[in-house]
């Protein structure tokens, strides 16, 4: 098939609960309670470079090329108006 190479599958152990303050947390409150979660660092790249939010992601694609269109869209009435011939709204 060809095409791109997948990326490179991150170490496991590169991965840890301490120093994120939301898992740990969650560790703490577990450890009250005499549980243990083996896999939480399974939770850790979410906090990491690079992932947003299902919500943050969704504004970042609207909102993408908002301030190029918004410029050309300036520029475009600007055009308009230095070039349009007054017809006093006549069609």
């Amino acid at each position: 098939m060809g095409g791109a190479k997948p990326p490179p599958v991150p170490d496991y152990r590169e991965f840890k609960v301490e120093g994120i303050p939301k898992l740990e947390e969650v560790q703490r409150h577990l450890k009250a309670r005499g549980l243990k979660d083996p896999w939480l660092r399974n939770e850790a790249w979410r906090f990491g470079e690079g992932y947003t939010t299902p919500g943050v992601g969704a504004l970042r694609t609207v909102f993408r090329g908002f301030k190029w269109g918004f410029a050309a869209f300036v520029v475009t009435i600007a055009v308009e108006k230095m070039f349009k011939k007054d017809d006093h709204g006549h069609h």
